[in-house]
């Protein structure tokens, strides 16, 4: 029986209690000899697999420029508390540096987690001259240091590699134990929602944090772009046309919200046809502001789902998001001559966003019957409005979108978090990155060969053609969603119609 642990909640809400850790183990099922199963792996492997680029955007507070004078390859500490910030599926841009480490002060909800382990699906093999396995890693790892080992029951092991020692220091290694996520949530948030709605939402909240970040670093996520704006507003008017308000179309396209129970049940189902049973830690709780996240804890991938926003319809799209893009291409990334900084300055790759959540968010809605952007485009024209006007002027702007005043309170949150007084202009750009990159993979759907993009791994669609001679292929993991060629290029256009997006209008705005 596991005894219960307290874990920190890496993106939003932190110090959440865990009540259970179940085990779902089906008694005398064989276990796929290509599943992945992890001894004497550090929190540091997973930093180097996944600290690139994801949904969970945490990115670290270093300098580019300390990285640029830094040509070396390092070796990351293993965290001392049960999550570190840097040990995530975040983004890897690292714009500015904060001395300090981000505890957790604040108690958030209720917790549960489920250790999924089983069976596993047999998937077909895509062509491209891609040699796919079910989960397997199939690396030839370099020499691993004597840490302690995590045995997983009756599970193969297969080890992953790691990074190659290198000095790092004092500053760049401060810069690392903060990621910018946690150090602009605000510590009050509750205290002030009270403040604001008591108001009759005409207060502007005035936000503290235990951890601030400097002004410069604000500053590079402070600029909120217009280029998509007016697609962004089409795309939420067409929903508005066919459902009559936002949560009549939540209601429809999403169904109904599912219990922890159902949850757990639709991610084994999902995790056994991607053949990754065993792999992640699952959590499931109800005080996030996203949908869902993908962190490290106690040095496994954890992926931590929001159920409050748990429906039928669109908790699969949300696993293609998490698992079959993020982490699939975080695992593929690691095969790669890129799979860390230097090797991503020395091939000159391009930045990774938009494209990795642009990819991710497109396979959000990939099969939904009705794949209306509508979370994208309400998410870029907040972070837009939230950089001309103050928190009420925002929430009453958003009204014409969204009814429920709780729904557009976290909207505004988002868009808002790092300000400290919200009555003045200002935002956090991060979340315009969903549509943008969007609306680029659809532009250039038809030219990008999409099971090669997911098997180099963390790498920009620009970059797909230079890199393919170069990369290694021999193990590499394809979602089951993407193997079928000829569908998924219909559900492309199928999203393009939906949405009333057309080729000219996407070769004219890109």
């Amino acid at each position: 029986m596991l005894e219960s642990i307290k874990v920190t909640e890496r993106l939003h809400w932190p110090k959440i209690e865990m009540s259970k850790k179940y085990i779902l183990n089906p008694a005398d099922k064989a276990l796929s000899p290509s599943q992945v199963y992890l001894e004497k792996v550090s929190s540091s492997v997973f930093k180097d697999l996944f600290s690139i680029d994801s949904s969970s955007y945490n990115i670290l507070l270093q300098a580019e420029e300390e990285e640029k004078k830094s040509p070396r390859q390092f070796l990351y500490k293993r965290p001392k508390t049960s999550v570190k910030c840097g040990a995530t599926f975040g983004k890897r841009n690292h714009p500015g540096m904060a001395p300090t480490k981000a505890h957790a002060q604040e108690d958030g909800g209720k917790r549960t987690t489920c250790n999924l382990s089983g069976t596993n699906s047999n998937l077909p093999n895509p062509a491209h001259n891609i040699a796919v396995v079910g989960s397997t890693m199939g690396l030839n790892p370099r020499a691993l240091p004597q840490l302690r080992k995590i045995y997983l029951p009756k599970s193969p092991r297969t080890k992953l590699p790691s990074l190659q020692k290198g000095k790092i220091t004092k500053e760049v290694e401060n810069a690392k134990k903060l990621c910018i996520l946690t150090a602009i949530k605000p510590s009050n948030v509750e205290k002030e929602k009270v403040k604001f709605f008591k108001s009759d939402f005409n207060y502007n909240p005035q936000f503290e944090y235990s951890n601030p970040v400097s002004p410069l670093v604000l500053a590079q996520h402070n600029n909120a772009s217009d280029h998509f704006l007016a697609q962004a507003v089409h795309i939420m008017e067409l929903a508005l046309q066919r459902y009559g308000s936002y949560e009549k179309f939540e209601q429809a396209t999403g169904g109904k919200l599912l219990t922890k129970g159902r949850i757990w049940h639709n991610v084994k189902k999902y995790m056994e046809k991607e053949g990754c049973i065993g792999e992640i830690v699952v959590q499931v709780t109800d005080d996030l502001l996203s949908r869902a996240s993908m962190t490290v804890v106690n040095g496994r991938p954890t992926l931590t789902i929001n159920s409050s926003t748990a429906r039928e319809h669109w908790l699969e799209g949300m696993l293609r998001h998490e698992i079959g893009t993020h982490y699939f291409r975080g695992i593929n990334n690691c095969h790669q001559p890129w799979s860390s900084c230097v090797g991503r300055r020395k091939h000159n790759l391009k930045p990774l966003n938009p494209t990795e959540e642009g990819l991710a968010s497109i396979h959000s809605v990939l099969f939904r019957k009705d794949p209306t952007l509508w979370r994208a485009a309400l998410l870029y024209y907040t972070v837009y409005q939230a950089s001309h006007m103050s928190f009420s002027q925002v929430f009453h702007n958003l009204g014409q979108f969204v009814q429920d005043p709780n729904t557009r309170w976290d909207y505004c949150v988002r868009a808002k978090r790092g300000q400290t007084d919200t009555a003045q202009p200002g935002c956090f750009s991060k979340d315009q990155v969903y549509l943008d990159g969007i609306l680029k993979i659809l532009r250039y759907r038809a030219k990008i060969n999409f099971p090669l993009l997911m098997a180099l791994g963390k790498v920009s669609f620009e970059d797909v053609d230079r890199l393919k001679s170069m990369g290694h292929m021999e193990n590499v993991r394809i979602p089951y969603f993407m193997q079928d060629q000829e569908r998924y290029a219909e559900q492309l256009t199928k999203i393009m119609s939906v949405n009333q997006l057309t080729d000219e209008e996407l070769k004219t705005i890109i």
